[in-house]
C-alpha cells in the first residue's frame, strides 16, 4: 500500500485502554447509578458509531441502565442496534429513550441521569488523585491510583523507528490533549501541533472527515493512510475521500482494540478498510513509501 503520510489514532492503536477508558466507562457508570455495562458490551456502543468520546459514551451506558429500570426490556445489543439506526452518538441515544419508553418513564430516567457527575467519576477513576487535581484544576473526592498508569504500550520501539524514517506522522485521537501527550510520551512519539488532532481541536470527533482532511493537506499528502481500531476511524478516511476526491485516502483496521479475530476483520472491511492488521506494528511491512 502506497503512503506519503500515515495518521494514527492512540487508543487501541498505540496504547492498550481496556483497562483504562473502557475500565472507567464501566466503573463510572457502576459508581453513579448502581449497575452498568459489561466491559464487552462496549464495543456496542464503539460500533453503534458516534462514540469517539468517552465520555459520551459513558452517559449512553447509564441511558441504557435507567432504561432498563425503568421498563425496557432489550439488551446491550437492542438498544445499540436503535443507535446505530439513528446516526449513532449521544443524541441518538437520548431519541432511542424517548421511544422505548412512555413519556413519564423517559421523564424519570433524564432526572435521575447525572452526566457532570459521571464525567467527574470517570476523570477521577482514569486519571487518579494527583492528575486530576492538576489536569481538572478540581478537587477530588476519590482516592485512586488511576487507570491510565494501567495501559499497556502496544506499538514497538522498532516500528515507531521504522514509520518516522519513512513517514511523516500525524495523530488523530479522541482524547483531550494533555491525555494526548501522556500516550505519546509513554512510546516516544513527538508530534508537532500542526500534525495532530485532539478532542480539544475539533468539535465534530470521528468519522467526520475535517481533521483528517487538514491533515493531508497539512502534510501536502497525495495518499494518506489512517490507522485506526475502530469502525469510526475506517468511516473517518471513506468520508474524507468524499470530502477531499483529489487526494487518496486509505483506511487500515487493527485488531488490537475491541474488534477482534475473524469476526473483527469482516466487520473492518464491510465499513470499508483497505487493509486489516493484527497490529500497528504490521504496517511497516504493509506501507510502501510513495
Amino acid at each position: 500500500m502506497n503512503a506519503e503520510a500515515v495518521v494514527l489514532d492512540v487508543d487501541g492503536v498505540l496504547v492498550d485502554v481496556a483497562d483504562s477508558y473502557r475500565r472507567a466507562v464501566v466503573e463510572s457508570v457502576e459508581h453513579v447509578h448502581s449497575n452498568s455495562i459489561r466491559r464487552e458490551d462496549v464495543q456496542e456502543f464503539k460500533n453503534a458509531g458516534g462514540f469517539n468520546n468517552d465520555w459520551e459514551l459513558t452517559d449512553a451506558a447509564a441511558l441504557f441502565v435507567l432504561a432498563r429500570r425503568e421498563g425496557f426490556d432489550g439488551d446491550v445489543g437492542e438498544f445499540t442496534d436503535r443507535i446505530a439506526t439513528r446516526g449513532g452518538g449521544l443524541d441518538a441515544a437520548e431519541a432511542v429513550v424517548e421511544t422505548v419508553l412512555d413519556r413519564d418513564a423517559a421523564a424519570r430516567v433524564r432526572e435521575k441521569w447525572r452526566p457532570d457527575r459521571l464525567r467527574a467519576v470517570f476523570q477521577q477513576l482514569y486519571l487518579g488523585t494527583e492528575l486530576y487535581r492538576d489536569l481538572e484544576n478540581a478537587d477530588p473526592d476519590l482516592d485512586v491510583p488511576g487507570y491510565v498508569h494501567d495501559e499497556p504500550i502496544i506499538v514497538d520501539p522498532e516500528t515507531m523507528e521504522a514509520l518516522t524514517e519513512d513517514f511523516p506522522l500525524g495523530v488523530l485521537t479522541g482524547r483531550p490533549a494533555a491525555e494526548a501527550d501522556i500516550a505519546l510520551s509513554r512510546v516516544g512519539l513527538e508530534i508537532p501541533d500542526e500534525h495532530r488532532f485532539t478532542m480539544d481541536d475539533w468539535a465534530e470527533g470521528k468519522p467526520h472527515p475535517r481533521a483528517l482532511v487538514t491533515l493531508a493537506r497539512h502534510f501536502e499528502s497525495r495518499e494518506t493512510v489512517f490507522v485506526g481500531d475502530t469502525l469510526d476511524d475506517i468511516r473517518t478516511a471513506r468520508n474524507a475521500a468524499e470530502t477531499d476526491p483529489d487526494r487518496e485516502y486509505r483506511a487500515v483496521g487493527v485488531r488490537t482494540g475491541g474488534l477482534t479475530g475473524i469476526e473483527g476483520t469482516k466487520r473492518f472491511e464491510a465499513a470499508g478498510a483497505d487493509a486489516v492488521c493484527g497490529s500497528v506494528n504490521d504496517l511497516p511491512d504493509l506501507l510502501d513509501p510513495a
